[in-house]
């Protein structure tokens, strides 16, 4: 239980820290199904735009072996190819737009010296991103929010990671619906990252999607709707946006209701 608190203490984590710590302290829970429900939405409570914690809470939850079913999730994360499809997709020195710091989005690029990268700074943290990769050899350009508009009506690819995913929109960083939309107007592919996990049934993703702030230019995530894709990266490759459709785990109604 002390591990639990740990990681709802844990500050920003990245999902598949958080899924592998959350799992491997769910097992003390296995056999107690009422208290790891209240335990699962506690979680939620703390990190409730992570969609894979959505995913694996499901999981537990409707699975008659919830320990097992937390440990196979958490394999799912580790074998996640989705950084793998994205970054191989990229055509050849392609000019390609960041957001932030994504987790998944960002990984694998290093490995790609013909790209001209643009990190588009939102909230601090794109110079971070453009530090480490510019450490790797990578040809970087840390830009402005101001100047979001001009790096990505310019670019090649645009690359938005959801931090949830449901079958109308995706919740994304602050500044994420800005380049969708200037990429969308510019006849720039948009391509969303959905990592594995992270795309919910829609009354899990609603759930997520509620928790974002009723002042969208006060907050650090913002949803952005899948009509602005052109594409969609998830652990099987990549896809056109249009008719997308995928849930990484079942509905669990006990989810639904407000933590204990």
């Amino acid at each position: 239980m002390e591990h639990l608190r740990y990681v709802a203490r844990a500050g920003d984590l990245s999902q598949d820290v958080l899924v592998r710590e959350a799992a491997s302290a769910l097992g003390a829970l296995a056999s107690d199904p009422l208290e790891l429900v209240t335990v699962c939405r506690r979680i939620l409570d703390k990190y409730p735009i992570a969609g894979a914690l959505w995913s694996m809470a499901a999981r537990v939850c409707t699975s008659a072996q919830p320990y097992r079913a937390a440990q196979e999730f958490a394999s799912e994360m580790r074998a996640d190819a989705t950084a793998d499809h994205a970054a191989e997709a990229l055509p050849d020195g392609a000019a390609v737009c960041l957001v932030g710091w994504p987790d998944l989005a960002a990984d694998g690029l290093e490995r790609r010296a013909d790209i001209d990268v643009r990190i588009i700074d939102a909230y601090g943290e794109g110079a971070g991103l453009a530090r480490r990769l510019a450490g790797e050899g990578c040809e970087v350009t840390d830009v402005p929010l101001a100047g979001l508009g001009a790096a990505c009506s310019t670019a090649g690819v645009i690359l938005i990671e959801a931090a949830a995913a449901g079958p109308e929109a995706v919740i994304a960083a602050g500044g994420s619906h800005a380049a969708a939309a200037v990429g969308y107007v510019s006849g720039v592919e948009v391509w969303c990252v959905v990592g594995q996990g992270r795309a919910l049934p829609p009354q899990l993703f609603d759930a997520a999607a509620s928790t974002v702030g009723d002042d969208p230019w006060e907050c650090d995530e913002e949803i952005v709707p899948i009509g602005l894709f052109s594409h969609v990266v998830g652990p099987d490759g990549i896809e056109p946006a249009a008719g997308w459709q995928r849930a990484d785990c079942p509905l669990a109604a006990e989810l639904l209701r407000p933590p204990i």
